[in-house]
């Protein structure tokens, strides 16, 4: 587990939202690890309830209902709050506006809401690059420009004005977490990425390794990179998890407001991806050039000096090598996700 002898034990309870999910499952198994009393609230629209240890409570319900919120405050009396709970598709939100803001931004606003009647000290959000946009330059600084592009990342962002209003207002501890692509799985592959569609490209690629797709569509190949295609920052999720921790131990260490960019500052080409999954898996993985999606920027690299220096955060298992050889294991032990073993 990434971290394991550096990163200090947050104090419980902590209530995740969205804690059956991709990357809330990973953080609730290093808190549970730990020791710290924590909980999950999720709806299990995208998440799976075997993605988390039994003996966590587990709450099944929505953003969207108060009430259940409420209910769910006052059965866990959480110190801390991880928020990983949203609709998170870029093209989905351009298709349904409205719903993206609903659930992104009001369901933040609820939870918000409910925190300061529980009496809720620290707050830390799973936001995005997306709320930056196209990028003016790389690698991607916290004091870029915040002017994003699609609804999903315009929702993240007005969630983290919801953060901001709340800590103004009555003393919200905050902590705005940025990261770029999430991937990998648990080391020995127990654990992993299970999305349905995906949309994802590296599980797309392991997925025709696996014979489940015939090739990888590549979306545009004269983009401004070293090879024409996109080019983004992989974040191994188990690093991912442990920046969280990390950041709700400073919030409450007394530190009112934290805003980092997760990623590792080298970026990684869509065919370089395709290349490196051929080598780890054996498997030929054919590919096919598709016309470029729009508002897809050429290239998204963080500058994570930030969080290094901030939050004493270093990604442990963020190569490109070692993320595809943990997805891999994850994959062909349940080529159908969390539905077969």
């Amino acid at each position: 587990m990434p971290g394991e002898s550096l990163t200090p034990i947050p104090q419980g309870p902590v209530l995740v939202t969205g804690g059956a999910g991709y990357v809330g499952s990973h953080a609730v198994r290093v808190l549970h690890a730990a020791g710290v009393p924590v909980a999950v609230l999720d709806n299990l629209s995208e998440g799976h309830r075997d993605a988390l240890p039994r003996e966590v409570p587990f709450f099944e319900g929505d953003l969207l209902e108060p009430e259940r919120l409420t209910e769910v405050m006052e059965a866990v009396r959480p110190r801390s709050i991880l928020h990983f709970a949203a609709l998170c598709y870029v093209g989905d939100s351009v298709r349904e506006p409205e719903r993206y803001h609903r659930v992104n931004v009001g369901g933040t606003r609820n939870l918000v809401e409910a925190a300061r009647v529980a009496g809720v000290q620290e707050f830390v959000f799973s936001s995005t690059c997306a709320t930056y946009g196209v990028p003016e330059a790389l690698p991607l600084g916290e004091d870029h420009p915040q002017r994003p592009i699609s609804p999903y990342g315009q929702t993240k962002l007005d969630a983290e004005g919801v953060l901001e209003e709340a800590a103004r207002g009555w003393g919200l501890r905050i902590a705005r977490l940025r990261y770029f692509n999430a991937a990998g799985a648990a080391p020995g592959g127990a654990h992993g990425e299970d999305h349905q569609p995906e949309t994802h490209l590296i599980p797309l690629v392991l997925q025709v390794a696996l014979g489940q797709r015939e090739r990888i569509l590549v979306f545009g190949a004269d983009h401004a990179t070293r090879d024409g295609t996109c080019e983004r920052d992989y974040v191994h999720v188990d690093d991912l998890a442990d920046a969280h921790l990390r950041a709700l131990h400073l919030l409450q260490g007394g530190t009112a407001d934290i805003a980092c960019n997760l990623g590792t500052g080298t970026g990684h080409t869509v065919r370089e991806v395709i290349e490196a999954a051929r080598f780890v898996t054996g498997h030929a993985i054919p590919s096919e050039d598709a016309p470029a999606r729009e508002g897809d920027p050429a290239g998204l690299v963080a500058d994570g000096r930030r969080a290094r220096s901030l939050l004493g955060w270093s990604p442990r298992r963020s190569s490109l090598e070692q993320i595809l050889e943990d997805a891999w294991a994850w994959h062909q032990a349940h080529p159908s996700g969390y539905g077969e073993a």
